[in-house]
């Protein structure tokens, strides 16, 4: 696929996944987000010391595991929706400058729809790890 982020729903500004790195269709993702600063929630958290929030960057994850489910044939068209987190740990902070990888390897997928396990790091330091629960509209 040239442009498997084109699969996405989502379109910015609500697109977190500026570039993907690996895709195995179903099972597996590695993924980037790019933090340049202009994003507009960073002025409103924190005005002085922007951090970006940690419900986005788990919203990036889901995104990233998403083009993993969207990328394997039998679920063409359909809107993964989050139906779920588990595990959720922060690590560090995020802020303007840095890139995301977003790793999500999916554990199980059916009709309705599946687990993930997702993990973001900043230059090999974890920033987010969770379990992701997708279910299939």
């Amino acid at each position: 696929m040239d442009d498997p982020i084109s699969l996405l729903p989502h379109r910015p500004p609500f697109r977190f996944v500026d570039q993907v790195d690996e895709l195995e269709a179903g099972s597996h993702v590695v993924a980037r987000w790019r933090i340049t600063g202009d994003e507009a929630f960073l002025g409103g958290h924190f005005p002085g010391n922007p951090i970006v929030p940690g419900v986005l960057q788990l919203e990036a994850l889901a995104q990233a595991g998403a083009l993993a489910i969207l990328s394997d044939a039998r679920y063409a068209g359909k809107l993964p929706l989050f139906g779920g987190v588990d595990d959720v740990r922060w690590r560090r902070m995020v802020k303007p400058g840095d890139e995301l990888v977003l790793d999500v390897t999916m554990e199980r997928l059916s009709a309705r729809g599946g687990w993930g396990v997702g993990r973001a790091t900043v230059d090999g330091e974890e920033s987010v790890r969770a379990r992701l629960m997708f279910v299939l509209a």
